[in-house]
């Protein structure tokens, strides 16, 4: 696992300088009660490239699901995939909607690190499309639980270097949900042991 960290944190700092001058302001959105209103102003490179890389994760994490949600068997993993679904494809579209508020560098930004399927995870999605009715379970435990880990980890790393608050509170929560995904993937998997 740690070998994954260093590149995911690698790839992050080898990429910022490509974003962090081209970071366009956005126009204000809604606060929410007792809060002020947060500009994409305060948005730096790396609160960019963290909403890019983290899009194009949980784009492929929606394509893990929806290739198994409906073959999932345990009753106890089949709400914990529902419940990513949901609760990811809202945090993508705000991702995107920040990135696209943020300017066209920001948007540029997205879509370079929109690197779609290739090597592993072209072969893990393979690997899950494939699998017998009777694995599927196994196989996605397998695979989900490492990619939810990364991103917990890259959340984690955000929420020290990241500028805008709204990023650093959406980092904070997503390190929360994919480690508590992690938790209950982990007892799933020694309960099929």
């Amino acid at each position: 696992m740690r070998p994954l960290r260093t590149v995911v944190l690698l790839t992050v700092l080898l990429l910022v300088p490509a974003c962090t001058a081209q970071t366009a302001p956005a126009s204000p959105e809604p606060a929410p009660p007792g809060r002020a209103a947060t500009t994409g102003a305060e948005m730096s490179g790396l609160d960019v490239v963290f909403l890019a890389m983290s899009a194009a994760h949980i784009e492929q994490t929606l394509e893990m699901v929806r290739l198994s949600r409906d073959r999932v068997t345990d009753r106890k993993f089949r709400t914990l995939v529902a419940a990513i679904e949901v609760t990811e494809t809202d945090e993508l579209a705000t991702m995107r909607g920040w990135l696209r508020d943020a300017g066209p560098a920001a948007a540029e930004a997205a879509r370079r690190h929109d690197h779609g399927q290739h090597g592993t995870a072209a072969e893990d999605m393979a690997r899950l499309r494939t699998a017998p009715d009777g694995e599927v379970d196994g196989v996605l435990l397998e695979l989900l639980a490492p990619h939810q880990d990364a991103a917990a980890d890259l959340a984690r790393a955000h929420q020290t270097v990241g500028t805008d608050p709204r990023v650093r509170d959406l980092a904070a929560r997503v390190e929360r949900s994919r480690t508590a995904q992690v938790s209950l993937m982990a007892e799933l998997a020694s309960a099929r042991r």
